[in-house]
């Protein structure tokens, strides 16, 4: 049997004949890029994860860079966040000037560990940045205990946690502002690159919107008027335009921001997957139980287990292995796919050597490295597949 790490032929095909009708509406109305499509999707997303503010744009990797530049985070300042992620969490605080900073993880939860946040604290510390793993949700209520104390932002990386809840509340909407992908294989995935950036703080948000698009417009000259004081009144002398695919106010700058907006078609095709998003969680949730069941006399450990304040929205299932190599090649033969995330800690790749970090620094974090595999837990996969895919697991360590 040949099962793939993830498929995403079976996805579209349960839903291609609804969503090609959704791109061929937007197709028909020449309105590429927001518009009334963009406008909908981001009216719904903030219902589902009751928050005020939903702003969208291109890439879960943009929305963590604006979520920084909205809360003011640049040049010198210290974020304080997890090595063990995917690079785009690092690579944007770095992208607005800032200093990641790395602290170990819980190996129960391969989260950020809270009780090692405060001494990394520093006057030029300026937010905490957890990421909430694999769908996991972090220890929020102690984040915001040390963010409050210590006068911080708290920037949720939740690209890989859309539906995931802490306290009945769902990622992303917890700390200042929440950041989220749509990258194909997320549990909301577009066709294409995609992202959002949430928030219940007014003032976040209208930045967030400007510094996406240029800094131009209405938005933005308020945008400017938070971040530096003052008053703009250069838009009184602009006439509202009729016309759906010209905005005269986008040729009035007054921050340096960026071209980060979401395609109308990927709104389409979001608006889509979002009708169905609580169902294909279930199903993730369901096949996690199922795993947990068949693996429990044998040598692998379940990396993350939920409770009645954490409840995952399972976008990984990872486990770890002793032999993280053997198990690799023998599961690969058998034509299971196998996700290995992460091989390497952020704190010890090479982009970030000028930081000065050394092996056996971050030794949790090093230690889950080399024992961390991620097993198929797409929401199409079978029960007889998962069965499978464990007996496959006995039979290595058999």
């Amino acid at each position: 049997m040949k099962i793939p790490f993830f498929d995403l032929n079976r996805q579209y095909k349960e839903i291609a004949e609804i969503i090609e009708d959704a791109a061929i509406d937007v197709m028909r109305s020449t309105q590429y890029i927001e518009g009334e499509t963009v406008k909908r999707l981001e009216e719904e997303l903030a219902e589902y994860l009751d928050v005020k503010y939903v702003i969208t744009c291109n890439s879960g990797t943009d929305a963590i860079r604006i979520a920084l530049q909205a809360a003011g985070v640049g040049y010198g300042d210290e974020v304080i966040t997890t090595p063990f992620t995917f690079y785009a969490t690092a690579e944007a605080i770095a992208q607005v000037g800032a200093v990641p900073v790395f602290c170990d993880i819980l190996e129960k939860s391969l989260n950020i560990d809270v009780s090692k946040i405060e001494e990394k604290i520093t006057v030029k510390t300026k937010a905490i940045l957890p990421v909430h793993i694999f769908g996991m949700p972090a220890d929020m209520d102690n984040i915001i205990r040390i963010a409050t104390t210590h006068n911080l932002y708290v920037i949720e990386d939740a690209c890989q946690a859309i539906g995931a809840e802490y306290k009945k509340k769902k990622t992303g909407t917890i700390g200042d502002v929440g950041c989220f992908s749509f990258y194909p294989t997320k549990n909301l995935g577009a066709f294409g690159d995609g992202g959002m950036i949430t928030s219940n703080d007014e003032k976040i948000a209208v930045c967030a919107r400007a510094l996406k698009s240029h800094g131009a417009g209405k938005e933005a000259a308020l945008a400017r008027e938070y971040i530096f004081g003052g008053q703009c009144d250069e838009l009184d002398m602009v006439n509202d335009s009729d016309d759906p695919l010209y905005d005269p106010y986008k040729y009035y700058n007054y921050l340096i921001g960026g071209n980060s907006r979401l395609d109308s078609i990927q709104a389409a095709v979001l608006l889509t997957k979002l009708s169905i998003l609580n169902d294909k969680n279930s199903r993730r949730s369901e096949i996690a139980c199922i795993y947990r069941d068949g693996l429990k006399n044998t040598p692998v450990i379940i990396s993350q287990k939920e409770d009645d304040i954490h409840k995952s929205c399972w976008h990984q299932f990872g486990i770890l292995v002793d032999d993280k190599k053997a198990f690799f090649k023998f599961m690969t033969e058998k034509g299971i796919g196998i996700g290995e995330f992460y091989p390497v800690p952020l704190h010890l790749q090479k982009v970030f050597r000028h930081l000065g970090y050394r092996k056996g620094d971050l030794p949790i974090s090093e230690k889950i490295c080399d024992r961390s595999v991620c097993l198929p837990i797409f929401p199409e996969l079978l029960d007889e597949e998962v069965q499978f895919i464990i007996d496959t697991i006995h039979e290595f360590y058999k």
